[in-house]
Protein backbone atom coordinates (compact mmCIF):
# COMPACT_ATOMS: atom_id res chain seq x y z
CA UNK A 1 0.00 0.00 0.00
CA UNK A 2 1.22 3.61 -1.07
CA UNK A 3 2.28 5.79 1.95
CA UNK A 4 0.68 9.01 0.30
CA UNK A 5 -2.65 9.88 0.24
CA UNK A 6 -4.95 8.33 -2.23
CA UNK A 7 -7.34 9.66 -5.09
CA UNK A 8 -10.03 7.81 -6.13
CA UNK A 9 -13.54 8.90 -8.47
CA UNK A 10 -11.97 12.21 -8.29
CA UNK A 11 -12.08 12.36 -4.07
CA UNK A 12 -8.80 13.19 -2.18
CA UNK A 13 -7.71 11.19 0.88
CA UNK A 14 -4.91 12.17 2.75
CA UNK A 15 -2.26 9.34 4.61
CA UNK A 16 -4.19 8.91 7.97
CA UNK A 17 -7.79 8.27 6.26
CA UNK A 18 -9.60 11.45 8.26
CA UNK A 19 -9.79 13.99 5.97
CA UNK A 20 -11.64 13.65 2.13
CA UNK A 21 -12.00 16.34 -0.48
CA UNK A 22 -13.78 16.42 -3.76
CA UNK A 23 -11.05 19.03 -5.76
CA UNK A 24 -12.37 20.49 -9.21
CA UNK A 25 -9.92 19.35 -11.26
CA UNK A 26 -6.53 18.35 -10.42
CA UNK A 27 -3.05 19.59 -11.85
CA UNK A 28 0.37 17.98 -12.05
CA UNK A 29 2.74 20.44 -13.35
CA UNK A 30 6.02 20.01 -15.06
CA UNK A 31 7.41 23.33 -14.18
CA UNK A 32 6.98 26.60 -12.44
CA UNK A 33 6.11 28.07 -15.34
CA UNK A 34 2.89 25.52 -15.49
CA UNK A 35 1.75 25.88 -12.25
CA UNK A 36 2.16 29.52 -12.59
CA UNK A 37 -0.33 28.99 -15.41
CA UNK A 38 -2.41 26.70 -13.53
CA UNK A 39 -2.87 29.15 -10.57
CA UNK A 40 -3.83 32.24 -13.31
CA UNK A 41 -5.95 29.79 -14.72
CA UNK A 42 -8.03 29.14 -11.42
CA UNK A 43 -8.34 32.83 -11.24
CA UNK A 44 -9.95 33.29 -14.03
CA UNK A 45 -12.24 30.02 -13.11
CA UNK A 46 -12.90 31.79 -10.00
CA UNK A 47 -11.56 28.68 -8.16
CA UNK A 48 -9.41 28.15 -4.91
CA UNK A 49 -5.88 26.15 -5.29
CA UNK A 50 -3.83 24.13 -2.82
CA UNK A 51 -0.91 22.20 -3.09
CA UNK A 52 -0.66 18.86 -1.58
CA UNK A 53 2.32 16.57 -0.84
CA UNK A 54 1.84 12.94 0.25
CA UNK A 55 -0.83 13.55 2.24
CA UNK A 56 0.86 13.57 5.80
CA UNK A 57 -1.12 15.62 7.13
CA UNK A 58 -3.96 14.97 10.12
CA UNK A 59 -5.77 18.38 9.37
CA UNK A 60 -7.67 19.26 6.05
CA UNK A 61 -4.30 21.86 5.70
CA UNK A 62 -4.56 20.81 1.73
CA UNK A 63 -8.40 20.03 1.22
CA UNK A 64 -9.93 22.20 -1.66
CA UNK A 65 -12.80 21.92 -3.80
CA UNK A 66 -11.03 24.22 -6.27
CA UNK A 67 -7.75 23.48 -7.77
CA UNK A 68 -5.47 20.64 -6.57
CA UNK A 69 -1.61 21.11 -7.45
CA UNK A 70 0.02 17.77 -7.43
CA UNK A 71 3.79 18.75 -7.22
CA UNK A 72 5.46 14.68 -7.89
CA UNK A 73 7.24 15.70 -11.28
CA UNK A 74 8.76 18.92 -9.65
CA UNK A 75 11.48 16.57 -7.86
CA UNK A 76 15.01 16.24 -7.92
CA UNK A 77 18.44 18.58 -6.43
CA UNK A 78 18.62 21.64 -8.65
CA UNK A 79 21.73 22.81 -7.51
CA UNK A 80 24.86 22.26 -4.96
CA UNK A 81 26.97 25.02 -3.99
CA UNK A 82 29.71 23.41 -1.69
CA UNK A 83 31.17 27.03 -1.02
CA UNK A 84 27.95 28.47 0.76
CA UNK A 85 27.26 24.24 1.68
CA UNK A 86 23.65 24.74 0.65
CA UNK A 87 21.50 22.26 -1.62
CA UNK A 88 18.11 23.36 -3.90
CA UNK A 89 15.68 21.10 -4.38
CA UNK A 90 12.32 21.39 -6.07
CA UNK A 91 9.18 21.28 -3.81
CA UNK A 92 7.84 17.87 -4.79
CA UNK A 93 10.92 15.72 -4.00
CA UNK A 94 10.13 12.93 -1.00
CA UNK A 95 12.31 13.99 2.13
CA UNK A 96 13.59 10.33 1.22
CA UNK A 97 14.97 10.63 -2.10
CA UNK A 98 16.64 14.13 -0.71
CA UNK A 99 18.31 12.48 2.40
CA UNK A 100 19.82 9.36 -0.23
CA UNK A 101 21.01 12.03 -2.72
CA UNK A 102 22.35 14.50 -0.23
CA UNK A 103 24.33 11.21 1.16
CA UNK A 104 25.64 9.86 -1.95
CA UNK A 105 26.88 13.59 -2.16
CA UNK A 106 28.62 13.05 0.97
CA UNK A 107 25.93 15.54 2.45
CA UNK A 108 23.36 15.62 5.16
CA UNK A 109 20.41 18.19 6.41
CA UNK A 110 21.72 18.90 10.25
CA UNK A 111 18.45 16.75 11.69
CA UNK A 112 15.34 15.75 10.46
CA UNK A 113 11.60 14.20 11.96
CA UNK A 114 11.04 10.34 12.51
CA UNK A 115 9.85 9.85 8.94
CA UNK A 116 10.80 10.46 5.70
CA UNK A 117 7.61 9.71 2.97
CA UNK A 118 6.54 13.85 3.23
CA UNK A 119 7.55 15.67 0.25
CA UNK A 120 10.48 19.12 1.39
CA UNK A 121 7.40 21.53 0.50
CA UNK A 122 4.75 19.84 2.37
CA UNK A 123 6.70 19.01 5.61
CA UNK A 124 8.28 22.25 6.00
CA UNK A 125 4.89 24.46 5.19
CA UNK A 126 3.48 22.80 8.28
CA UNK A 127 6.58 22.74 10.38
CA UNK A 128 7.67 19.34 10.59
CA UNK A 129 10.38 18.43 12.94
CA UNK A 130 12.81 16.04 15.03
CA UNK A 131 14.19 16.55 18.06
CA UNK A 132 17.59 18.35 19.31
CA UNK A 133 18.69 20.30 21.75
CA UNK A 134 20.62 22.87 19.64
CA UNK A 135 19.43 22.14 16.29
CA UNK A 136 15.86 22.59 15.28
CA UNK A 137 13.08 21.99 12.54
CA UNK A 138 13.05 20.84 9.13
CA UNK A 139 11.95 24.62 7.93
CA UNK A 140 14.78 26.18 10.12
CA UNK A 141 17.44 24.37 8.22
CA UNK A 142 15.87 26.61 5.26
CA UNK A 143 18.46 29.31 4.08
CA UNK A 144 16.31 30.24 0.62
CA UNK A 145 12.19 29.66 -0.78
CA UNK A 146 10.88 30.25 -4.08
CA UNK A 147 6.80 30.18 -4.34
CA UNK A 148 4.51 31.16 -7.00
CA UNK A 149 2.27 34.18 -5.60
CA UNK A 150 -1.71 34.51 -5.88
CA UNK A 151 -1.53 36.83 -8.98
CA UNK A 152 1.22 33.71 -10.68
CA UNK A 153 4.25 35.29 -9.97
CA UNK A 154 7.50 33.85 -8.59
CA UNK A 155 8.81 34.98 -5.90
CA UNK A 156 12.40 34.58 -4.21
CA UNK A 157 12.94 34.99 -0.77
CA UNK A 158 15.58 35.03 1.83
CA UNK A 159 17.48 36.33 4.48
CA UNK A 160 18.90 39.57 1.62
CA UNK A 161 15.89 39.36 -0.11
CA UNK A 162 12.20 39.61 0.30
CA UNK A 163 13.38 39.01 4.15
CA UNK A 164 9.63 39.82 5.72
CA UNK A 165 9.01 37.16 3.28
CA UNK A 166 10.90 35.05 4.41
CA UNK A 167 10.90 35.24 7.82
CA UNK A 168 7.07 33.80 7.34
CA UNK A 169 6.66 31.96 4.27
CA UNK A 170 9.28 28.67 6.06
CA UNK A 171 6.56 27.40 7.53
CA UNK A 172 4.01 28.89 5.18
CA UNK A 173 0.83 26.78 5.67
CA UNK A 174 0.13 27.24 2.19
CA UNK A 175 -1.14 30.40 2.87
CA UNK A 176 1.27 32.97 1.07
CA UNK A 177 1.68 30.70 -2.15
CA UNK A 178 3.30 27.98 -3.44
CA UNK A 179 6.17 26.84 -2.41
CA UNK A 180 8.20 26.02 -6.14
CA UNK A 181 11.87 25.09 -4.57
CA UNK A 182 13.58 25.31 -0.96
CA UNK A 183 17.25 26.07 -0.24
CA UNK A 184 18.75 24.16 2.32
CA UNK A 185 21.80 24.05 4.48
CA UNK A 186 23.70 21.17 4.65
CA UNK A 187 26.95 20.27 6.09
CA UNK A 188 29.46 17.05 5.10
CA UNK A 189 27.92 13.85 6.16
CA UNK A 190 28.89 12.74 9.87
CA UNK A 191 27.50 9.42 11.87
CA UNK A 192 25.37 9.59 14.58
CA UNK A 193 25.45 6.90 17.68
CA UNK A 194 22.04 5.98 18.84
CA UNK A 195 21.21 4.51 22.46
CA UNK A 196 17.75 3.06 22.46
CA UNK A 197 16.74 1.76 26.26
CA UNK A 198 13.86 1.57 28.20
CA UNK A 199 13.51 3.35 31.31
CA UNK A 200 10.95 4.66 33.58
CA UNK A 201 8.63 7.14 33.54
CA UNK A 202 9.95 8.52 36.76
CA UNK A 203 13.08 8.59 36.14
CA UNK A 204 13.26 10.19 32.70
CA UNK A 205 10.76 12.84 34.08
CA UNK A 206 13.14 13.50 37.16
CA UNK A 207 16.39 13.77 35.16
CA UNK A 208 14.61 14.86 32.03
CA UNK A 209 16.71 18.62 32.32
CA UNK A 210 20.20 16.37 32.58
CA UNK A 211 18.88 13.64 29.63
CA UNK A 212 18.29 16.89 27.29
CA UNK A 213 21.40 18.79 28.15
CA UNK A 214 23.47 15.86 27.83
CA UNK A 215 22.24 14.98 24.82
CA UNK A 216 22.61 16.37 21.01
CA UNK A 217 18.92 15.06 20.37
CA UNK A 218 16.68 13.53 23.10
CA UNK A 219 13.50 11.69 22.79
CA UNK A 220 11.34 9.07 24.74
CA UNK A 221 8.25 7.45 24.31
CA UNK A 222 5.71 6.27 27.00
CA UNK A 223 3.12 3.75 27.00
CA UNK A 224 -0.30 4.73 28.73
CA UNK A 225 -1.29 2.59 31.12
CA UNK A 226 2.63 2.27 31.99
CA UNK A 227 5.35 3.55 34.24
CA UNK A 228 7.18 2.55 31.27
CA UNK A 229 9.63 4.54 28.44
CA UNK A 230 11.83 3.76 25.72
CA UNK A 231 14.47 6.58 25.20
CA UNK A 232 16.27 7.22 22.18
CA UNK A 233 19.92 9.75 22.43
CA UNK A 234 21.77 10.75 19.17
CA UNK A 235 24.85 11.69 19.62
CA UNK A 236 27.49 12.65 17.20
CA UNK A 237 30.16 10.07 16.82
CA UNK A 238 33.83 9.53 15.53
CA UNK A 239 32.78 6.08 14.58
CA UNK A 240 33.30 3.33 13.34
CA UNK A 241 30.25 2.78 11.65
CA UNK A 242 27.74 0.09 13.41
CA UNK A 243 24.88 -0.31 11.93
CA UNK A 244 22.07 -2.59 13.40
CA UNK A 245 22.18 -5.75 11.33
CA UNK A 246 20.25 -5.89 8.53
CA UNK A 247 17.75 -9.37 10.24
CA UNK A 248 17.83 -7.75 13.65
CA UNK A 249 16.55 -4.54 12.45
CA UNK A 250 14.17 -6.55 10.48
CA UNK A 251 13.15 -8.24 13.14
CA UNK A 252 12.62 -5.01 15.98
CA UNK A 253 11.88 -2.20 13.39
CA UNK A 254 9.56 -4.16 10.79
CA UNK A 255 8.37 -7.26 13.17
CA UNK A 256 8.06 -5.56 16.52
CA UNK A 257 7.17 -1.72 15.75
CA UNK A 258 5.30 -2.95 13.04
CA UNK A 259 4.10 -5.73 12.54
CA UNK A 260 3.13 -7.49 15.95
CA UNK A 261 2.59 -3.45 17.00
CA UNK A 262 -0.51 -3.74 14.43
CA UNK A 263 -1.80 -6.88 15.65
CA UNK A 264 -2.04 -5.39 19.37
CA UNK A 265 -3.39 -2.25 17.53
CA UNK A 266 -6.03 -5.09 16.01
CA UNK A 267 -6.39 -6.69 19.21
CA UNK A 268 -7.12 -3.48 21.20
CA UNK A 269 -10.05 -2.52 18.94
CA UNK A 270 -11.74 -5.77 18.98
CA UNK A 271 -11.35 -5.18 23.03
CA UNK A 272 -10.47 -2.70 24.27
CA UNK A 273 -10.26 -4.19 27.69
CA UNK A 274 -6.61 -5.76 27.23
CA UNK A 275 -5.31 -2.58 26.06
CA UNK A 276 -3.80 -2.06 29.39
CA UNK A 277 -2.06 -5.34 29.24
CA UNK A 278 -0.67 -5.27 25.85
CA UNK A 279 0.75 -2.04 26.50
CA UNK A 280 2.53 -3.94 29.68
CA UNK A 281 3.74 -6.62 27.21
CA UNK A 282 4.66 -4.25 24.47
CA UNK A 283 6.61 -2.20 27.09
CA UNK A 284 8.94 -4.51 27.48
CA UNK A 285 9.00 -6.38 24.12
CA UNK A 286 11.84 -3.41 23.26
CA UNK A 287 15.72 -4.39 24.81
CA UNK A 288 18.46 -1.89 24.78
CA UNK A 289 20.22 -1.07 21.67
CA UNK A 290 23.19 0.61 20.13
CA UNK A 291 23.86 1.76 16.79
CA UNK A 292 26.35 3.73 14.01
CA UNK A 293 24.67 5.00 11.11
CA UNK A 294 24.55 8.24 8.70
CA UNK A 295 21.99 10.63 9.97
CA UNK A 296 18.93 9.50 7.81
CA UNK A 297 19.48 5.98 8.92
CA UNK A 298 19.46 7.02 12.69
CA UNK A 299 16.81 9.96 12.50
CA UNK A 300 14.09 8.15 10.57
CA UNK A 301 12.33 5.21 10.83
CA UNK A 302 9.03 2.94 9.14
CA UNK A 303 5.62 3.67 10.31
CA UNK A 304 3.63 1.05 8.40
CA UNK A 305 0.58 1.38 11.27
CA UNK A 306 -1.42 3.94 9.79
CA UNK A 307 -2.63 6.18 13.05
CA UNK A 308 -4.44 10.07 13.55
CA UNK A 309 -2.20 11.81 16.07
CA UNK A 310 -2.39 15.34 18.00
CA UNK A 311 1.09 16.77 18.71
CA UNK A 312 1.70 20.20 20.86
CA UNK A 313 4.14 22.34 21.82
CA UNK A 314 4.52 23.55 25.04
CA UNK A 315 7.44 25.59 27.17
CA UNK A 316 10.22 23.32 27.24
CA UNK A 317 9.93 24.18 31.29
CA UNK A 318 6.84 22.63 31.25
CA UNK A 319 7.15 19.63 29.77
CA UNK A 320 7.32 17.46 32.45
CA UNK A 321 4.54 18.98 34.33
CA UNK A 322 2.21 18.59 31.47
CA UNK A 323 2.86 14.71 30.82
CA UNK A 324 2.08 14.24 34.82
CA UNK A 325 -0.77 15.82 33.99
CA UNK A 326 -1.34 13.69 30.96
CA UNK A 327 -1.02 10.55 33.32
CA UNK A 328 -3.52 11.45 35.80
CA UNK A 329 -6.28 12.06 33.20
CA UNK A 330 -5.62 8.94 31.76
CA UNK A 331 -5.16 7.02 34.51
CA UNK A 332 -8.49 8.35 36.25
CA UNK A 333 -10.61 8.34 32.89
CA UNK A 334 -11.44 5.03 31.31
CA UNK A 335 -9.44 5.93 28.21
CA UNK A 336 -7.65 3.05 26.64
CA UNK A 337 -4.78 4.11 24.98
CA UNK A 338 -2.80 1.69 23.00
CA UNK A 339 -0.47 3.82 21.34
CA UNK A 340 2.71 5.28 23.04
CA UNK A 341 2.71 9.59 23.80
CA UNK A 342 6.18 10.64 21.51
CA UNK A 343 8.10 13.11 23.35
CA UNK A 344 10.54 15.51 21.80
CA UNK A 345 12.25 19.10 22.24
CA UNK A 346 13.39 22.32 19.71
CA UNK A 347 15.24 25.41 20.61
CA UNK A 348 14.02 28.35 20.04
CA UNK A 349 13.59 29.70 16.36
CA UNK A 350 13.00 32.99 14.29
CA UNK A 351 10.33 31.70 12.11
CA UNK A 352 7.11 33.57 12.62
CA UNK A 353 4.38 30.66 13.02
CA UNK A 354 7.10 27.77 13.99
CA UNK A 355 6.07 25.87 17.17
CA UNK A 356 9.18 26.62 18.60
CA UNK A 357 8.97 30.81 17.39
CA UNK A 358 10.54 32.33 20.40
CA UNK A 359 10.67 29.64 22.59
CA UNK A 360 12.45 26.85 23.89
CA UNK A 361 9.64 24.27 23.32
CA UNK A 362 8.74 20.09 24.08
CA UNK A 363 6.53 18.58 22.21
CA UNK A 364 4.05 15.93 23.37
CA UNK A 365 2.23 13.65 20.54
CA UNK A 366 -0.97 11.63 21.24
CA UNK A 367 -1.66 8.85 18.37
CA UNK A 368 -4.57 6.85 17.73
CA UNK A 369 -4.84 4.06 15.98
CA UNK A 370 -6.81 4.53 12.82
CA UNK A 371 -9.99 3.75 12.78
CA UNK A 372 -10.62 4.19 16.53
CA UNK A 373 -12.60 6.83 18.47
CA UNK A 374 -10.01 9.47 19.13
CA UNK A 375 -11.66 12.38 20.43
CA UNK A 376 -12.63 11.68 24.25
CA UNK A 377 -8.65 10.99 24.37
CA UNK A 378 -7.65 14.02 22.01
CA UNK A 379 -10.09 16.71 23.70
CA UNK A 380 -8.48 15.71 27.21
CA UNK A 381 -5.01 15.70 26.12
CA UNK A 382 -5.56 19.09 23.90
CA UNK A 383 -7.28 21.15 27.26
CA UNK A 384 -3.72 19.79 29.53
CA UNK A 385 -1.64 21.51 26.05
CA UNK A 386 -3.53 24.62 26.17
CA UNK A 387 -3.91 25.25 29.46
CA UNK A 388 -0.06 25.97 29.30
CA UNK A 389 -0.11 27.69 26.31
CA UNK A 390 1.02 24.95 23.66
CA UNK A 391 0.94 25.56 20.47
CA UNK A 392 -0.90 22.87 18.11
CA UNK A 393 1.20 21.37 14.93
CA UNK A 394 -0.07 22.66 11.96
CA UNK A 395 -0.56 19.21 10.35
CA UNK A 396 -1.84 17.58 12.89
CA UNK A 397 -5.28 17.33 14.64
CA UNK A 398 -6.85 20.53 16.91
CA UNK A 399 -9.68 22.32 17.40
CA UNK A 400 -8.06 25.86 17.71
CA UNK A 401 -8.73 28.88 15.95
CA UNK A 402 -7.30 32.56 14.85
CA UNK A 403 -8.28 34.18 18.28
CA UNK A 404 -6.59 31.15 20.30
CA UNK A 405 -3.17 31.72 18.09
CA UNK A 406 -3.28 35.71 17.92
CA UNK A 407 -2.64 34.96 21.96
CA UNK A 408 0.18 32.48 21.40
CA UNK A 409 1.72 33.64 19.11
CA UNK A 410 3.38 37.37 19.90
CA UNK A 411 3.84 37.83 15.88
CA UNK A 412 0.67 36.30 14.50
CA UNK A 413 -0.68 39.74 13.02
CA UNK A 414 2.92 39.86 10.89
CA UNK A 415 1.84 36.81 9.25
CA UNK A 416 -1.89 37.71 8.57
CA UNK A 417 -0.81 41.23 7.47
CA UNK A 418 1.89 39.43 4.86
CA UNK A 419 -1.23 37.26 3.78
CA UNK A 420 -3.38 40.12 3.00
CA UNK A 421 -0.58 41.41 0.73
CA UNK A 422 0.60 38.70 -1.06
CA UNK A 423 -3.09 36.89 -1.31
CA UNK A 424 -5.19 39.41 -1.12
CA UNK A 425 -8.28 37.70 -2.57
CA UNK A 426 -7.81 34.57 -0.84
CA UNK A 427 -6.79 32.69 -3.50
CA UNK A 428 -4.59 30.02 -1.65
CA UNK A 429 -7.84 29.72 1.15
CA UNK A 430 -9.74 26.81 2.31
CA UNK A 431 -11.85 26.08 5.62
CA UNK A 432 -8.91 25.02 7.64
CA UNK A 433 -7.16 28.53 6.66
CA UNK A 434 -10.42 30.34 7.14
CA UNK A 435 -10.20 28.64 10.78
CA UNK A 436 -6.76 29.06 11.55
CA UNK A 437 -5.96 32.08 10.41
CA UNK A 438 -9.35 34.18 10.01
CA UNK A 439 -11.00 35.21 7.31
Amino acid sequence: MSTAASARNGTWRNWGGNVTARPAREVTPASVDELAAAVRKAAEDGLRVKAVGTGHSFTSIAATDGVLIRPQLLTGIRNIDRDAMTVTVEAGTPLKRLNVALAREGLSLTNMGDIMEQTVSGATSTGTHGTGRESGSIAAQIRGLELVTADGSVLSCSEKENPEVFAAARIGLGALGIVTAITFAVEPVFLLTAREEPMSLDKVTSAFDELWAENEHFEFYWFPHTGSTNTKRNNRSAGPEKPVPQLQGWFEDEFLSNGVFQVAQWVGRAAPGTIPSIARISSKALSARTYTDIPYKVFTSPRRVRFVEMEYAVPRAAVVGVLRELKAVVDRSGLRVSFPVEVRTAPADDITLSTASGRDSAYIAVHMVKGTPYQAYFTAAERIFTAHEGRPHWGKVHTRDAEYFDGVYPRFGEFTALRDRLDPDRRFQNDYLRRVLGA
